[in-house]
């Protein structure tokens, strides 16, 4: 059985497929698409914590799905711009877990991950599958990953 690992940027998924498609992601589908015969490893959705009762129930959602949810704060910066992205620790997370799987899944439309996927398949020979908005994901990402597949409306609530 193929060993996965699946990382989550939760802020890029949600973002992305509102601006895209006006919809949110369908994390259910997306569940049962990429798990099916294959052995879980480690699941992480990394999220930005607000404090709201709708938040809170959203992660409840992903954990009885079977995600580990990493929180960060939400920082409001005083020039009004504002911070709370999971760079560093999907990346972390993924040296950590990428070579004891033969694929890891990234859903995210970030280009900073294309040196990640890069390393893990070259160093460890790990799959690396993405899974993005296609209009909203860099070409260098997509390039970077085995298989990429676009996010659309099988991958969406109505």
């Amino acid at each position: 059985m193929t060993n996965i690992t699946i990382l989550v940027d939760v802020q890029n998924i949600y973002y992305t497929t509102r601006q895209a498609y006006g919809r949110r992601f369908d994390y259910n589908v997306f569940w049962k698409q990429i798990t099916q015969d294959r052995n879980v490893v480690k699941a992480i959705a990394y999220a930005v914590d607000r404090g709201d009762e709708k938040q809170r129930q959203f992660q409840n959602i992903l954990r009885a799905i079977g995600f580990e949810v990493k929180l960060k704060p939400y920082i409001q910066r005083a020039d009004g711009s504002s911070k709370g992205d999971w760079d560093v620790g999907i990346t972390l997370d993924a040296m950590e877990y990428g070579p004891d799987s033969d694929v890891l899944v990234l859903a995210s439309g970030d280009g900073d991950f294309d040196l990640l996927a890069q390393k893990l398949n070259h160093k460890y020979n790990t799959q690396i599958e993405v899974y993005g908005v296609p209009m909203l994901t860099a070409n260098s990402l997509v390039n970077a990953a085995t298989k990429f597949y676009p996010i659309k409306d099988d991958l969406l609530l109505n």
